[in-house]
């Protein structure tokens, strides 16, 4: 039996009239409500199922990303009720994309414990993914207030501080990460580390999924890559990194691990994103409590980020990593084997970067996201690049980015620090031609040949790679439709 209540204007008395009643009459739809500068806001991707109306469907899930049920509870009459629920105020066609709306949502800043993006998550996107009213949902952008960017500590490190450790300026920093990811000994895997960095990178780092398997324990890792590390250092008369990874099945192990780090003299360690935010967030403070750069690789997201109707987008991932405290995250690299189209990318290195992020619908960005002085953090580019595409990774991301190859420096057909050579070269040839003013999108091929004529490494590097494209359809992009300019 329906025992849904018609119109959207109940009185106190109809309102708690045991039943069920439209989300919508149970106040979570609010369409003349004005945002408060502490209100935390969120735009959701929603599809809704056949027969559900686009507001019903908005206001379901305001309602069941706070305080709702299915049915009405006289208990919320011992709370402010109208002061916690969420607020759906607005709700927009996706351009291009029948039966999809924006949905635009207020929490009040109550809702939330301070500091902790497991609690902020668990609101935001627990439950409420799984609700059967809606074919799908994607939680496209936030805004988080400064009244609760204060409660976070932000990156341990950030990129300033990093640069001056590393005495590193003016220029991308440059990095490799270990191939094959699993198998190598100890004393091989140092050796790579040795080689690279030796060769002219500033890191080299784990991957994803070397932990301490049977074939290399990771104290033996540790213990053979920062001699690698020592040894580079003290032949190039640069600063050295090699990133290790602490991840672990338990707090107590990462503990152990990152404080080995430590006695070895590690500038940096590295987690996974896999192993949860509470986790994250602890080794932050670990981290800034340690003066240790904290890299964090994304494994795991494109699980939920990458598909446009439903998940997370990955430039709300990276706005949560800076609040939690990471220095380092993978962000895309447009022109590699990851997923990264241009805007989107733009959307989330902005994110990563910048100490105030205005809207930007082109880029992705729905909302003003003042910083509050948080640091920055430094995205990472990895991924499928090469020599070759040096022009394009320094137009599209920058100079505070660390550029990331793995197979691009390891599988350099004269080995691997005539790979890392012929990566340091060509950065600083496109830095220098930058510098000059020469238009290095366009010139950029020349300007690698031109190096390649005294660097061998180089010359290898770009006839190795120089066909080497992935030129596919990015499945994540931008529904910003540009208005035409007037002629």
């Amino acid at each position: 039996m329906d025992t849904r209540v018609s119109g959207d204007q109940l009185d106190a008395k109809a309102r708690y009239k045991p039943g069920v009643l439209k989300y919508r009459q149970m106040g979570y739809w609010v369409p003349d409500y004005e945002p408060k500068d502490t209100d935390v806001l969120a735009v959701f991707r929603i599809t809704p199922q056949d027969g559900v109306d686009a507001e019903e469907a908005a206001a379901a899930v305001a309602g069941e990303s706070s305080t709702a049920t299915w049915t009405v509870v006289w208990t919320d009459r011992l709370t402010n009720c109208d002061h916690y629920r969420a607020k759906a105020y607005r709700v927009d066609p996706v351009p291009g994309s029948p039966g999809q709306y924006f949905a635009y949502i207020a929490y009040d800043l109550d809702l939330f414990e301070e500091g902790s993006i497991a609690n902020l998550t668990a609101s935001i996107i627990g439950n409420v993914f799984g609700f059967k009213p809606l074919k799908a949902l994607r939680l496209e952008d936030m805004r988080i207030p400064v009244a609760y960017l204060k409660t976070f500590q932000g990156p341990a490190t950030g990129i300033v501080v990093e640069r001056e450790r590393l005495n590193v300026y003016g220029r991308p920093l440059l990095g490799a990460t270990m191939k094959p990811k699993l198998g190598l000994s100890g004393r091989n895997y140092g050796r790579v580390v040795y080689e690279a960095l030796k060769g002219g990178l500033d890191f080299t780092k784990d991957d994803e999924n070397i932990n301490s398997q049977p074939f290399m324990h990771w104290r033996d890792r540790f213990l053979y890559c920062m001699e690698g590390v020592n040894r580079a250092m003290a032949e190039t008369g640069e600063v050295k990194g090699t990133y290790l990874n602490v991840t672990a099945a338990t707090m107590e192990d990462m503990y152990e691990r990152a404080e080995f780090a430590k006695e070895l003299g590690s500038v940096i360690i590295m987690i996974d994103l896999v192993i949860g935010y509470t986790a994250i967030q602890s080794m932050a403070k670990w981290a800034r409590k340690n003066d240790m750069i904290l890299h964090l690789h994304r494994a795991g997201h494109s699980t939920y980020t990458r598909q446009k109707s439903h998940g997370v987008s990955f430039r709300v991932i990276a706005k949560w990593m800076r609040m939690a405290g990471v220095d380092h995250i993978h962000a895309g690299t447009v022109v590699g084997k990851l997923e990264g189209d241009p805007n989107v990318i733009r959307g989330v290195y902005d994110t990563c970067r910048e100490t105030h992020v205005p809207q930007n619908l082109q880029h992705g960005i729905f909302f003003d996201q003042p910083w509050a002085s948080l640091k920055k953090l430094m995205p990472v580019a990895s991924g499928g690049i090469h020599a070759g595409q040096m022009h394009q990774l320094l137009t599209y991301l920058g100079e505070d980015v660390v550029l990331q190859f793995g197979g691009g420096t390891i599988g350099h057909p004269e080995g691997i620090q005539a790979g890392a050579t012929a990566n340091r070269v060509a950065l600083e040839a496109m830095v220098k031609a930058r510098n000059e003013g020469r238009d290095i999108w366009n010139e950029g091929p020349q300007i690698l040949q031109d190096a390649a004529r005294w660097c061998g490494p180089l010359r290898a590097a770009l006839e190795t790679w120089k066909d080497v494209t992935f030129d596919y359809a990015s499945t994540d992009s931008v529904d910003f439709v540009p208005t035409p300019t007037p002629a």
